[in-house]
């Protein structure tokens, strides 16, 4: 596959406001004037609990156990003349002593359960839908596409992932949704206390990432989507490991009867060092996965490989890492020999509670060498549309320790949101 140029990718902004110009009409005005744009707007709220434990078997770490607090209040303002205007601020209290390694309160004796304690804007930008079908978003932002397994929000950490970027999402074509972007930070969930406590590596990156990603949904046989992300984040050569250029396409569908449905998805993507990464090499990103809707439970075989040349593996920086490989996040990053995860999920709802458990078998994505295995269980129970109480727990068995340690974890959460 060809490198994009470096002219293109300097263009690449301009992109943006070229496809805004598929139509043009009046932009509708949702208010008449800005103070009434600015006073009818609407609130948001949205307060989580949780209660955490880490416990790793043979690294000579206490075990982790956090109780925090998590507060979000967001504003957002009625449209005049197609402009509108999104403030959303976070923050978050541990409750009681702090046992745990936060990656920012220097307790590195104990086990990392990375939720911080911070106060920040979470989200603040302006927005634009004065053109048709169209939606543009200047500032602070939640970006999430597809199933977030490249770009996502990482909303189960208390502090949200969002980007400092410029998007655009049009919809003018049938039954296609293009999404156009450019990065120039990401707000990690360490947090800025993270960042001053143990550097860059911990905290927020500056980036210079153009992102496209193309979805059409046109079919009966499911949805197509394909994408590009350019990430620079603009490091010294040495220690940019993660600038990548990554494609791919993803498909994604069922095939309905009955008493069944079939489900499937299928996913391809190459990836290989950019701009100011000193490495040169080319790895695949492969998934495949195939289930059964019974109606009343949901059943899922699945494969995901992240390829490696032997010393530089796929990586995902940007992903909700936590949805992917195993709840107790043993490989946010990806091994250098490269990850194979075979897994099963099982889901199913009884009296309103949900019920669901996934297995994972891991091994080197280049020799085959076992990783371990893992048991993730999970029940949740909405009440209403405004509340959800739940518990999640995970064992990872290690197979190659001391590179990977037997570890344990526990959640309990309450949440409620308006």
């Amino acid at each position: 596959m060809m490198r994009p140029s470096l002219s293109l990718i300097r263009q690449f902004p301009a992109a943006l406001a070229a496809l805004s110009l598929l139509a043009f009409t009046t932009p509708a005005r949702a208010a008449d004037t800005v103070t009434e744009a600015l006073t009818g707007g609407t609130t948001s709220a949205n307060l989580r609990y949780r209660y955490e434990t880490v416990n790793e078997d043979n690294n000579g770490k206490r075990q982790g156990t956090a109780s925090t607090v998590r507060l979000r209040l967001g504003y957002k303002t009625s449209e005049y003349q197609g402009f509108g205007v999104m403030i959303e601020a976070e923050h978050l209290t541990a409750l009681g002593n702090q046992s745990y390694n936060s990656t920012a309160n220097g307790r590195t004796a104990y086990s990392t359960i990375a939720d911080p304690t911070f106060t920040e804007i979470n989200q603040a930008y302006l927005s634009y839908t004065g053109l048709p079908k169209t939606r543009i978003i200047y500032g602070r932002q939640r970006i999430a596409l597809d199933n977030q397994r490249f770009i996502g929000e990482v909303d189960w950490r208390q502090n949200q992932q969002t980007f400092d970027a410029v998007t655009m999402v049009n919809e003018s074509l049938p039954d296609t949704r293009i999404t156009l972007g450019y990065i120039n930070n990401v707000n990690r969930v360490f947090s800025r206390n993270a960042l001053a406590a143990s550097g860059p590596a911990s905290g927020n990156f500056r980036m210079h990432s153009p992102i496209m990603n193309v979805n059409y949904k046109g079919w009966s046989v499911g949805e197509l989507s394909a994408y590009g992300y350019l990430l620079d984040f603009g490091l010294p050569a040495a220690n940019d490991i993660n600038s990548t250029e990554t494609f791919g396409v993803r498909m994604k569908g069922s095939a309905p009867s009955s008493s069944v449905a079939f489900l499937y998805t299928a996913e391809y993507a190459t990836q290989a060092g950019y701009m100011s990464n000193p490495a040169r090499y080319r790895d695949e990103y492969k998934l495949l996965e195939a289930g059964m809707d019974f109606k009343i439970a949901e059943v899922k075989l699945g494969y995901e490989a992240l390829g490696s040349d032997g010393l530089h593996a796929f990586s995902t920086p940007l992903a909700t890492l936590h949805a992917f490989n195993g709840w107790v996040d043993m490989f946010l990053t990806t091994p250098a020999a490269g990850l194979k995860d075979a897994y099963l999920s099982a889901s199913t709802t009884v009296s309103g509670v949900k019920l669901g458990a996934v297995y994972h078998d891991f091994s080197a994505y280049t020799n085959g060498q076992a990783y371990g295995t893992e048991l993730d269980l999970i029940v949740t129970r909405p009440i209403e549309k405004n509340y959800l109480v739940g518990v999640k727990y995970g064992r990872f068995n290690s197979e190659s320790a001391p590179t990977r340690v037997n570890t344990d974890k526990f959640w309990l959460w309450a949440e409620m949101k308006f």
